[in-house]
């Protein structure tokens, strides 16, 4: 495949693919495989897609809120404390 583009994937597809994408007449686009890869999608994902400015769109997986921020504040309480706060709380 050669050296690697010194930018990001985005911002040259042709890198990755036999010939350019073109949209189509219901307004959709195929990902090339190699830049599917190297994003970490997979068929069926999600995901959330933008303007970024004139010409470019992101695409972004899209993540559930609650995946991202499970287990953020391990290690912060010691073991049954939540329990025993919540226990003072007035019912």
């Amino acid at each position: 495949m050669g050296l690697r583009p010194p930018y990001p994937l985005l911002y040259y597809l042709p890198w990755y693919c036999k010939g350019m994408p073109k949209v189509s007449s219901k307004h959709q686009i195929t990902i090339p495989v190699e830049a599917m890869r190297e994003a970490g999608l997979h068929v069926g994902d999600e995901v959330v897609v933008r303007a970024a400015r004139d010409g470019e769109i992101v695409l972004a997986l899209r993540g559930s809120r609650i995946r991202r921020h499970a287990g953020i504040a391990a290690g912060i309480y010691e073991p049954d404390e939540v329990d025993r706060l919540r226990g003072e709380w007035d019912r």
